[in-house]
């Protein structure tokens, strides 16, 4: 799983990025063009893990507790993982990477700054070994440095980077841990599932030199330029349709051609291609290490992101960016300084509206919202025992729930059964199984959105969506998923039947008006997270 990549940021989803990788993964396998998370980062994991949506997961928004059922920002211990069905099931279960489904104490910064050993959390009955994990190396709070992580830890124990190697680089720490993993497992008793979470390509830009200065020529290009390239290559792919408008530049985002500044955005999304390209070659290894290993045949790879891309604008006062780093440098947080360059590990910045537009080719919007921009993601699966035409692409609509149902239907598990005396609630997702064997039957349940009060239902080619606290739009997805034309004014019948499911899909989910959620509960010396 990737971190806040946009649907056209690898290459056979329309980028000009480098993934060769991730390429051979997709014409060796299978592309969904429509596949869904939720709106942000730990009600996807939420999701992912449970195969349940996030609020009866209990992460319906963030990591707070606000005291009621759908927010207490950790998993519900009746949400069985996948990592607790499949060791049911008979197998061996590892993870590396970013947890962020656990709750979080923050000392102020002091701890981000490393200058407070203060416990981060009030109990670990919520970390992966508690969660059916057999083994966990990996960070358990959401957002991180990508040289020095706060909150790593070996199993359940907490473990500072520079004790693990010199040139510590998270993305590459996270692909060398996999790869160990897998020689762990390989030629082992019990089959194994090893979930890999990298952070990357979320903030802050965090990369090697080397590796942004391969993309700065190519960036200066502009963001006008680079979207409307990736938009002909994923027309020319059959991934959009042609008759789908591009939706223009996002308001807020002035024209290349009136950017002063040019070589400092150029660099902001430099870096991000260079993270991508990292991630990508640790995607490779672990590919490499399962052939080596013989296990690449009848191993089912799935790669995805948490959500869309982010137009999130850093701001130092966020209680989750440091203001200094171990040997006590400052960290210089935040987009408006000019004359630092997004890369060094002193350097806390994100690339902004106007890139994240781009990473969202062709559609509006990001991460937090429900339109297409903010909860499509490139999907690949790889199977070679399993996936009946390979290098194919379908739109047959999938959501992030249905791995979970995915993984319980190829193991054999039995869902719902009673876990720890805890009721098992049935799963809401459905096994992606017959889609990769080649139905085209369309799905003919609703799916359903909602974070921050932005809300969302598809049922067919029909999708209702609506910012916090604005009406209902309606799109014809089949015809206009970029959703530029909206249907509801011409429409309200369909808009008052898909509006009543929403309702009551909300009552029975734990779904509370974003307006009307209490407060979050205070914990003794911690800060709100």
């Amino acid at each position: 799983m990737a971190d806040d990549l946009g649907y056209s940021d690898i290459g056979c989803f329309g980028a000009e990025i480098d993934t060769p990788n991730l390429d051979r993964l997709a014409e060796g396998g299978i592309k969904m063009t429509q596949f869904y998370t939720t709106p942000r980062c730990c009600p996807s994991r939420a999701s992912l893990l449970t195969g349940l949506y996030s609020h009866q997961a209990g992460i319906g928004h963030m990591m707070e507790d606000r005291g009621i059922p759908g927010y207490r920002g950790e998993l519900a211990k009746n949400a069985l993982t996948m990592a607790e069905e499949l060791r049911r099931a008979g197998y061996a279960t590892s993870m590396v990477g970013k947890w962020h489904v656990a709750h979080i104490l923050f000392d102020g910064k002091r701890q981000l700054n490393f200058q407070s050993s203060k416990p981060y959390w009030d109990n670990k009955d919520n970390w992966p070994l508690q969660r059916g994990f057999d083994r966990y190396y990996g960070t358990i709070h959401g957002v991180n440095s990508y040289y020095d992580p706060f909150s790593l830890v070996d199993g359940n124990k907490p473990i500072e980077a520079p004790d693990e190697r010199k040139d510590f680089y998270y993305t590459d720490v996270i692909s060398d841990k996999a790869v160990a993993e897998i020689n762990h497992h390989a030629g082992g008793e019990k089959p194994f599932f090893l979930y890999v979470a990298y952070t990357a390509p979320h903030w802050p830009l965090h990369a090697p030199e080397a590796a942004i200065e391969k993309y700065r020529k190519r960036y200066l290009a502009g963001w006008d330029r680079i979207r409307e390239e990736r938009h002909q290559r994923q027309v020319k792919t059959g991934l959009v349709d042609q008759h789908w408008p591009l939706s223009p530049r996002d308001p807020r985002a002035a024209a290349w051609g009136d950017v002063q500044d040019r070589e400092w955005e150029a660099n902001r999304m430099a870096t991000h291609a260079a993270m991508i390209e990292i991630m990508d070659k640790g995607i490779g290894r672990i590919h490499e290490q399962l052939k080596a290993r013989g296990l690449d045949k009848n191993t089912l790879v799935i790669f995805l992101s948490d959500n869309g891309a982010c137009d999130e604008r850093i701001d130092p006062r966020w209680y989750d960016v440091p203001s200094r780093l171990r040997d006590g440098r400052i960290v210089k947080a935040g987009n408006t300084n000019h004359n630092v360059m997004a890369g060094p590990s002193d350097v806390w910045q994100s690339y902004g509206i106007a890139w994240a537009n781009v990473s969202n080719t062709p559609f509006i919007r990001y991460k937090h919202f429900t339109c297409e921009g903010g909860i499509a993601t490139p999907f690949i699966a790889h199977w070679p025992a399993g996936i009946k035409n390979p290098g194919a692409s379908t739109t047959q609509v999938g959501h992030i729930m249905d791995i979970m149902a995915t993984f319980v239907d190829i193991s054999g598990a039995k869902h719902p059964a009673p876990h720890e005396s805890h009721d098992v609630p049935p799963l809401e997702g459905s096994s992606l199984r017959p889609v990769f064997e080649g139905a085209t039957s369309p799905r003919t349940t609703p799916l359903f959105w909602e974070h921050e009060g932005n809300r969302a239902v598809r049922l067919g080619d029909w999708k209702l969506v609506a910012q916090n606290r604005k009406d209902w739009e309606l799109y014809n997805i089949a015809l206009d998923r970029t959703e530029q034309n909206d249907l509801a004014p011409d429409n309200p019948e369909k808009v008052a039947e898909l509006g009543a499911l929403y309702d009551a899909w909300a009552k029975r989910c734990n779904v509370i008006p974003f307006p009307r959620l209490p407060k979050p509960k205070a914990r003794a010396g911690a800060e709100a997270d």
